[in-house]
């Protein structure tokens, strides 16, 4: 009972706190940026609203023991770029600006994408698992209100209030991330039984999804010959998802623990191999030789 309230009520307004962080952060030329700059924008956009969706469809029939999780891998591949992948693109020595675009306009578009995405997912792997109706316009309104509206009110009070944003943003992010941290375990504990059931078949599509993306991102790049911290970010943000929104829309909207599960276990998964790259480009070996190569 207690659960299903924090779901119903409490989970979304978090994530509506979450998102004004995010809009501390942007300013209009975040989304504009696209027009200037098409290339680099385009390819880390074509990577995560395009080609992230379709492996993660391939993996979860590949890969994915029960239909709950294969849905549950197809509403994570639709999530935008997660917010801390901004940090992430700084501490490895990215293009800070192209990650925040990316991250702003891939946000956006998701509000379109997502319902749709998960809808057909249903549509695919729904099949004996349940009947599960998915209203794409009151899914729409609802990641509109939970993530639209919070960060065109946290650009707006950047624009008029920069000091008080200034101050706001660090704690928020601190926020976000004890929140991350908190609905991993819940997700963990509530669904222990789910997880060691299906651990190998789906801890292989969820280490498959993230480290393929990645490789996809950096190479996709390299072929567009893009400059090492263009490369970096676009490498970052096609790894790095907004797994907080997956979870939320899984247990708040669809109401299925289950499909939460593939996203608690990814948040774990992608700040691993985060870490992985920020080490190789501030290092110079490996990976981070390849990425000052594109340059």
């Amino acid at each position: 009972m207690i659960v299903a309230q924090l779901s119903q009520y409490m989970f979304p307004l978090c994530l509506f706190i979450i998102m004004f962080g995010m809009g501390l952060t942007l300013s209009p030329g975040d989304f504009t940026r696209i027009f200037r700059f098409p290339r680099p924008a385009l390819a880390g956009l074509g990577g995560q609203m395009l080609l992230l969706p379709l492996v993660g469809f391939g993996l979860a029939a590949w890969l994915m023991p029960t239909p709950a999780l294969a849905i549950g891998l197809v509403l994570l591949a639709a999530c935008p770029g997660g917010v801390t992948s901004n940090m992430v693109s700084y501490m490895a020595r990215g293009d800070l600006a192209l990650s925040v675009t990316l991250t702003a306009v891939s946000s956006l578009l998701a509000v379109f994408t997502i319902p749709f995405l998960v809808g057909l997912a249903f549509h695919v792997f729904g099949d004996g698992y349940q009947s599960v109706h998915v209203p794409a316009s009151h899914m729409m309104l609802s990641l509109i209100l939970m993530t639209l509206l919070p960060i065109a009110l946290g650009m707006l009070l950047r624009a008029h209030r920069p000091l008080l944003a200034l101050w706001l943003e660090p704690k928020i992010s601190v926020f976000g991330l004890l929140f991350l941290c908190a609905l991993i375990l819940l997700v963990l504990i509530r669904q222990g039984g789910q997880i060691t059931s299906g651990l190998m078949s789906s801890g292989a599509a969820i280490i498959s999804l993230n480290v393929v993306m990645m490789g996809l991102g950096l190479v996709f790049a390299l072929l567009l010959r893009l400059n090492s911290a263009q490369s970096t970010s676009i490498t970052l943000e096609t790894g790095i998802q907004n797994s907080t929104l997956a979870m939320l829309i899984a247990t708040s909207f669809l109401q299925d623990e289950q499909l939460a599960v593939p996203a608690a276990l990814y948040s774990l998964v992608m700040y691993v191999s985060a870490t992985v790259v920020v080490v190789m480009r501030r290092r110079g070996f490996g990976a981070g030789r390849l990425l000052r190569a594109a340059e």
